[in-house]
């Protein structure tokens, strides 16, 4: 049976925990505050001397796609999370990106559509299981924010020029990880065709507008970038982050 003291008890401990809980909460604020998440510009990193390497934070990575059906309604679906690493250097403006896409990874919210995309007429995933993009035609403001990247998209074993539009792009301190992270918003649009998918065309659209959302943690400075099929774990990544940026 439980006591009165077992009540107190319960409800100190309770109290306690909510404190704690409180404290946290004013600590994390007060570091926010202090800086650690300040947008990284506003602390002189806007243009860090040499290459800088970044790992994707596959919890934020991810890219989504977009094809007209009938012409009537878009048809939606997402790959991800997105493996790769960047090299970027914003005092140079210059900078090279990897992306490695596993294409069984399809998700459109249903499960006959995703077996249907997956098969050989389609992104053909048993044949070609992974897409990538490469690029080095970084695109930079006044201010050293990255605006466009160009490069090369690879799909079911073709290979096509392909440029990802910023829609923004920011540079910050994380306030956990205590480490620089970029990152944004890109668009790019694509014929389907070019890489040999002719099914139902035209009656689905053959242009294929990709929405991608990025986020890189800052992990160190390269000498090089591994190949476009590395996609293993660097050290000093986070534990979170178990593979690399655009």
């Amino acid at each position: 049976m439980r006591t009165a003291r077992d009540g107190a008890a319960a409800l100190s401990k309770a109290a306690t925990g909510r404190r704690r809980g409180t404290t946290q909460a004013l600590l994390l604020g007060l570091a926010w505050w202090a800086g650690w998440g300040a947008p990284a510009e506003a602390q002189g990193l806007s243009g860090p001397p040499g290459g800088v390497l970044y790992s994707l934070d596959r919890t934020h990575t991810f890219v989504t796609f977009e094809i007209l059906h009938f012409d009537t309604a878009t048809i939606r679906g997402r790959f991800g999370p997105l493996d790769g690493e960047a090299e970027l250097d914003r005092r140079a403006r210059k900078g090279r990106v990897q992306v490695v896409v596993d294409t069984a990874q399809v998700s459109t919210g249903l499960p006959a559509l995703d077996a249907l995309l997956k098969q050989a007429d389609l992104l053909d995933v048993q044949a070609h299981p992974k897409a990538y993009f490469v690029g080095d035609g970084f695109e930079f403001d006044e201010q050293g924010r990255v605006t466009a990247v160009s490069g090369e998209f690879t799909l079911r074993g073709t290979s096509r020029g392909l440029r990802l539009q910023a829609q923004r792009w920011r540079c910050y301190l994380h306030p956990l990880f205590r480490r620089e992270v970029c990152g944004g918003d890109f668009v790019a649009e694509f014929k389907r065709s070019d890489f040999g998918i002719t099914h139902s065309l035209p009656f689905v659209s053959d242009t294929v507008r990709l929405l991608v959302q990025v986020e890189g943690i800052r992990t160190t400075s390269p000498n090089s970038l591994p190949g476009p099929r590395d996609t293993g774990n660097p050290e000093g990544r986070p534990a979170h982050s178990s593979a690399s940026f655009v």
